[in-house]
């Protein structure tokens, strides 16, 4: 039962480690993208619109491609999620607008849109693509618990905690990440000592948006079976509170992700009321306050968000 338990909270913590990874880098950048709510369900709905062209040719499901429905599903996400983190970087580096405004305005955009499509997509055959999600190496669920806990997992279990782990390495050791950590910082400083702040804001929006958008995917494809029957947006705002628990941290995430999938599925093993069953929901929540504001207290500078988040910056200004 607890094994059970560890590897469900394990596999559903997937798609808050790819929204949390996403939304790290883009704060890194000195933006706060509220909007990744909506770009993850652009996520999902660009990985279902791909799935169902892929399998718009094929007549017997035995000759689907596992590898070529798992690239697929992964190359829509990103591009339609990558879209919506494209309009976001426009409004708000471009057009200079409010960046709490504006990522509101793209979850309300990015729920709409893909509560639009989604009737649209003929869903017929998903069963069969998220098999190709949900595959592990044969014989790894007899092989003791060690293999069931850690090998039986679909590959964007192990794709999201690779990306975290790279994403922080980059992020604190390499010279892109440390130019990537002064635009968040200082932009006018960066840009004075000739940095490209508009290029690194651009970039940082739209693979931040790409990345997250993994967790609408691996969500619809992995945990659901190729269901749709449960609402993302919900699982977007979680994302965006693990980054404040995790102190912007992709691989402090990683722990910080499994902790917020405990709480989330723990109702469903353990017999409670509904009222409490909402309570247990809410403990990641006030966990993250909490967090925030022992940090602030602390007022160390590497558990403090960068020092531009969410102000915008004029060149002209500099």
């Amino acid at each position: 039962m607890f094994l059970t338990f560890i590897h469900s909270a394990i596999r559903f913590s997937t798609t808050f480690l790819f929204g949390s990874t996403g939304e790290t880098i883009t704060e890194r950048a000195g933006h706060l993208n509220l909007g990744i709510p909506g770009i993850m369900c652009l996520g999902a709905v660009g990985g279902c619109i791909g799935e169902s062209l892929y399998l718009k040719g094929i007549t017997d499901y035995a000759q689907i491609n596992g590898f070529a429905a798992v690239i697929i599903g992964i190359l829509f996400a990103m591009i339609f999620a990558g879209a919506g983190g494209l309009i976001y970087a426009f409004l708000t580096i471009t057009l200079r607008s409010n960046q709490n405004v504006s990522g509101l305005a793209m979850t309300t955009f990015g729920v709409g849109l893909t509560n639009f499509l989604i009737p649209q997509v003929n869903k017929t055959g998903f069963y069969y693509i998220s098999v190709c999600f949900t595959n592990y190496a044969p014989g790894a669920d007899k092989a003791g618990w060690f293999s069931e806990l850690f090998l039986t997992y679909g590959c964007l279990v192990y794709v999201a905690i690779v990306l975290a782990i790279l994403v922080a390495g980059l992020i604190k050791r390499s010279k892109t990440g440390l130019s990537l950590r002064a635009v968040g910082e200082n932009p006018a400083a960066a840009d004075a000592a000739g940095i490209n702040v508009i290029r690194y804001k651009y970039v940082a929006c739209v693979l931040g948006a790409a990345i997250a958008g993994l967790g609408g995917l691996f969500f619809i494809f992995d945990y659901l079976g190729g269901n749709w029957e449960y609402t993302i947006e919900s699982l977007g705002w979680l994302s965006i509170a693990l980054v404040i628990f995790s102190v912007w941290r992709p691989n402090i995430g990683i722990a910080g992700s499994i902790f917020f999938g405990a709480l989330f599925i723990l109702p469903a093993y353990v017999t409670v009321g509904f009222a409490y069953n909402e309570l247990i929901k809410m403990i990641p929540y006030l966990v993250t306050i909490i967090v925030l504001i022992a940090t602030s207290l602390l007022n160390k500078k590497e558990t403090q968000p960068p020092a531009s988040l969410g102000i915008p910056y004029f060149r002209e200004e500099r």
